[in-house]
């Protein structure tokens, strides 16, 4: 017999990131697919980062995969509400092609707002991470009128979407662990608001499609319990002559470079 989880993991497309280091079973429609912004957010990740890292909301890999095809010493978890999303995570993880990261990878199926005893009874520990990044819900419902329920909850946010991920990560991150995460700029005031007074050392690099065009997305990343101020790093521009991605947006989008430069 098979549920709603099998029934959605059977149609889906494979598809390759970084120069087919690594391949992401993605749904074929109906739920989120990732690209650009999953291999942005991966980047912020310094590639000397070693340890361990979760990737929450983690959709069916490809950002956390992203993570541990570029930095060797990275061991992943992924976690995932959806059972849908879920499945497609673990389709990933076992597929012939990503055996060589398979081992540092592992796939959690967990509501990001569970707390306390809950959380720890999924299986995510208090202060057990290095690291955190997210791909939250950032869109407001006006801007994603999808009639897909799996698809809607990965993209549209509630007013409290920052506060509840972030308390989450707080608890998972050790002290002056790494969080970071890519949102767009008009969620900045939220965002910085749920940052405060659990991370500190903010870092944006604000990304704009092209040098002339105002921004379309923010990468942020900050480290729990640091007291530094605000930092705004240079834009990253995705396109540049002939409507081509810049050298440096190619080498982001495929594992070869880290987005703030470490």
């Amino acid at each position: 017999m098979t549920g709603p989880a099998d029934e959605t993991a059977a149609a889906f497309t494979l598809d390759a990131f970084h120069r087919g280091d690594f391949w992401v079973a993605q749904p074929a429609k109906g739920g989120h697919r990732s690209g650009m912004d999953a291999m942005m957010l991966a980047a912020a990740v310094p590639t000397g980062f070693a340890g361990r890292l979760v990737d929450l909301g983690a959709g069916a890999g490809a950002a956390g995969m992203a993570v541990a095809s570029r930095c060797a010493g990275a061991r992943v978890d992924l976690v995932e509400n959806a059972p849908q999303m879920a499945a497609f995570a673990r389709l990933t993880c076992a597929h012939e092609r990503n055996a060589h990261l398979a081992p540092r990878v592992s796939v959690i199926e967990a509501d990001v707002a569970l707390a306390g005893r809950q959380r720890a009874a999924a299986g995510l520990a208090d202060n057990a991470y290095e690291a955190a990044i997210m791909n939250p819900p950032f869109n407001a419902a006006v801007d994603r009128a999808t009639p897909s329920a799996l698809k809607r909850s990965a993209h549209v946010m509630t007013d409290t979407t920052f506060e509840s991920w972030l308390r989450t990560a707080a608890a998972l991150v050790r002290p002056r662990g790494m969080v970071a995460l890519i949102a767009r700029p008009a969620s900045l005031p939220a965002l910085l608001s749920a940052l405060e007074g659990r991370f500190g050392g903010a870092q944006i690099v604000p990304v704009h499609p092209r040098s002339e065009e105002a921004a379309i997305r923010i990468v942020v990343r900050a480290r729990r319990g640091a007291r530094a101020g605000l930092t705004l790093f240079p834009p990253l521009v995705l396109h540049g002559e002939e409507d081509r991605f810049s050298p440096r947006a190619d080498a982001i989008n495929n594992g070869r470079a880290s987005l703030f430069g470490d």
